[in-house]
């Protein structure tokens, strides 16, 4: 019995060591001095460098709203770019402190991939692009195709499930890196390309001939798109988490990057708990109380953003729908600060 006894005590020891090795993240990111984001390996609208290294995108601008809560300082960032199939491992290993690289939110990876989403920063819905001369109008009318996709992704099961439901043949051409699948389908090697539709729309803006292609009507599953982090760590994961609501709040409040010092003024006890007025609400989170105005003086807030990367007037023409505010027709919704 003691020995028994004795080795349930080293396996609950054993565990409480793995937790504690993951546990703080805050404390290694001040350290180093920047926050090691993952990120897509070039995703115009979410995740992109330029000629230069410079990176942009919705999910750039969620990893730099990070870097201003904890440093106060936006460019407190680095990027590592990954392919879908290799960024759950360098979230896992400890390579990057964040993934924040168009990733949907499913339960396997909530749970049996020890990692934590974050929140929802894109509703998105995977999708179907063809060329325009296939003179196809409805996914339902490509029995027989060849379909382009990233291995690693939800989007390989969602076009199973699909074709099987609707008694369709398909044939499946993989690769691991997305500007793989970009050349396959550009260069006629599959009929169709299958992602989320948000990245049917980027992708697009790569091939040859944009307009010669078009996205089918259909969507076929539901993809939540949102930042990650691992198991172990409630802290880091409340900072990663609050981070976001701030920024939809904000948007919600009305408090934008060229407004947020005047809004300091407000008599809304809302606005003033959310820009540190009132309350200690970044001290709860082990940051200071300046943690979401720097978030939104230095990146802005939800909707701002996105106008910014995705929005109607960007090469992608992203209409807002279901990642509108809850009160203007959509379903972005964020809890309160209070």
């Amino acid at each position: 019995m003691k020995k028994l006894a004795a080795l349930a005590l080293g396996a609950v020891m054993t565990a409480a060591m793995a937790v504690s090795a993951q546990a703080g993240t805050l404390e290694d990111v001040k350290k180093k001095g920047f926050v090691q984001c993952g990120v897509s390996q070039g995703l115009p609208g979410f995740s992109n460098p330029d000629d230069k290294g410079n990176w942009t995108g919705l999910d750039v601008d969620f990893c730099r709203a990070v870097a201003a809560a904890v440093f106060g300082d936006p460019n407190k960032v680095k990027f590592t770019p990954l392919s879908a199939k290799e960024r759950f491992t360098a979230l896992r290993s400890g390579e990057v402190d964040i993934l924040s690289r168009n990733t949907t939110w499913t339960m396997q990876r909530d749970t049996e991939l020890g990692l934590n989403f974050a929140g929802v920063n894109y509703y998105d819905g995977q999708g179907f692009m063809v060329r325009k001369s296939l003179g196809v109008t409805s996914a339902l009318q490509l029995n027989g195709a060849a379909v382009c996709t990233n291995t690693g992704t939800t989007t390989e099961l969602n076009v199973a499930d699909y074709f099987r439901a609707h008694k369709m043949q398909y044939e499946v051409v993989a690769f691991e890196k997305a500007d793989e699948v970009v050349k396959a389908y550009d260069e006629g090697r599959c009929d169709v390309y299958t992602t989320d539709r948000s990245g049917l729309a980027a992708q697009r803006l790569k091939l040859k001939n944009p307009d010669e292609h078009i996205i089918l009507p259909e969507i076929i599953s539901k993809e939540p798109l949102g930042p990650v982090v691992r198991h172990g760590d409630d802290q880091w994961f409340d900072i990663v988490k609050w981070t976001l609501f701030a920024m939809i709040n904000a948007e919600e409040l009305g408090v934008t990057s060229k407004n947020v010092d005047e809004m300091k003024k407000s008599t809304n006890p809302s606005i003033r708990r959310l820009l540190g007025v009132e309350g200690k609400f970044g001290e709860n989170i082990g940051l200071g109380s300046d943690w979401a105005y720097n978030i939104i003086k230095h990146v802005g807030n939800y909707g701002e953003s996105y106008d910014r990367n995705v929005g109607p007037k960007t090469p992608l023409g992203l209409a807002r729908g279901l990642n509108a505010l809850w009160n203007k027709g959509g379903i972005m919704y964020a809890p309160p600060v209070r």
